[in-house]
């Protein structure tokens, strides 16, 4: 029976599921599953649509557990965007049959039917030993659209990233608890931590040139995550054919993109790194819509809690600014590193599909100028 689910506490991983996501649905999705499996042949052929829209129902009634929602949803997702840019135009309409179970398990999930992080790189791995560690090494894709290592290696890292991100994700409340104590010490240990699982982080992001091409990355990875929101494509967005609540009007929604991940804006909150108040700040709030309830709640409890920085200030205590600039400066480099990406994987890659923008984010932004942005917003929160 589909049913909302309630927001799980945080796990042990930081944003990751504290169980290894489910591969595979049962017996009743096989042709689902044996369609997602077989997209990287189907997109070489001329009829991956036709295909896709013969699919028997997707039998919702079957899922039970809160694994297989997450598994629908990746299913549902890799489907709905094969199916919209699997084709030398984008498809403006997404049939009943795959729009209609698309759109309920989103709601059952709380996030929009549109592929987005937590089902492209959270609820998307296996380990290869499940004796050792979520790690680059160690983890494999579930799903693909086109396959290859410069795909699998893209999301990899993100996940690798994430499992590397717990550390300091499990004592940002302590953080904020030292700090309404006015204990400096304790504090110290604290932002120690974190700006050790910020290298760990960063270390792991360097690694992303080994085998993810940026070439490859533009024309075979990038092309099918796209969204429908300010996509040139798509000006009107897709309509979802059959999802009565959407009355046959078309909806725009942002696509995959690492916006997404809470990560960032934990740490944000934590360190009283704050954005103007602009278009840019507009869209990162909307990006919280796009990330699963418990980790938009996650943000909204640090958020009520304030931050360390006032106290920093205040206890004018040469070691503590420092463990705390340097935290400051781990986020820095953390977004210096993606804006440099962004300029090798995208900005400087030449165009040749409308579909695939080069001066457009996946997320339907300008994203060199936000990421540009949220750089030097964030280095000019160092304490002298």
């Amino acid at each position: 029976m589909l049913t909302s689910i309630s927001a799980p506490e945080l796990s042990e991983r930081g944003f990751l599921p504290s169980e290894d996501p489910l591969r595979r649905l049962p017996k009743p999705f096989d042709a689902w599953e044996d369609a997602a499996s077989s997209l990287p042949k189907l997109f070489a052929s001329d009829h991956l649509r036709r295909n896709l829209e013969t699919l028997p129902p997707f039998p919702l009634e079957e899922i039970a557990t809160d694994r297989e929602r997450e598994r629908a949803m990746v299913l549902l997702s890799y489907v709905g965007h094969a199916y919209v840019w699997g084709g030398a135009q984008p498809a403006p309409v997404l049939p009943s049959r795959l729009a209609v179970p698309w759109y309920r398990v989103a709601q059952a999930l709380g996030r929009p039917p549109v592929l987005s992080y937590s089902s492209y790189a959270l609820h998307n791995f296996y380990r290869l030993d499940p004796t050792r560690e979520i790690a680059c090494g160690n983890i494999g894709l579930i799903q693909n659209f086109l396959a290859g290592i410069d795909e699998e290696w893209f999301i990899l890292i993100h996940v690798d990233i994430e499992h590397r991100a717990a550390q300091a994700l499990a004592v940002l409340h302590e953080c904020l608890e030292a700090a309404e104590a006015r204990d400096a010490e304790r504090l110290e240990s604290l932002l120690t931590k974190v700006q050790g699982s910020l290298d760990s982080m960063y270390a792991t992001l360097k690694r992303m040139p080994e085998w993810c091409d940026p070439y490859v990355y533009f024309h075979r990875v990038r092309p099918y995550i796209h969204g429908w929101k300010n996509h040139p494509d798509l000006p009107e967005g897709l309509i979802y054919d059959g999802v009565a609540e959407y009355k046959g009007e078309p909806r725009q929604f942002r696509g995959e993109t690492g916006a997404q991940s809470a990560i960032i804006p934990s740490l944000d909150v934590m360190l009283g790194i704050e954005h103007a108040q602009d278009v840019l700040r507009t869209y990162l709030m909307e990006m919280r819509t796009y990330m699963p309830p418990a980790h938009r709640a996650f943000i909204e409890s640090l958020e009520g809690r304030g931050s360390v920085r006032a106290f920093v200030e205040r206890a004018r205590r040469s070691r503590l600014t420092a463990c705390y600039n340097a935290c400051v400066a781990a986020v820095e480099a953390f977004r210096a590193l993606h804006l440099e990406y962004a300029a090798t994987y995208i900005f400087r890659q030449a165009q040749r599909d409308d579909k695939n923008p080069s001066a457009v984010g996946t997320g339907g932004t300008p994203f060199m100028k936000y990421l540009k942005k949220h750089r030097d917003e964030t280095a000019e929160h160092r304490l002298s």
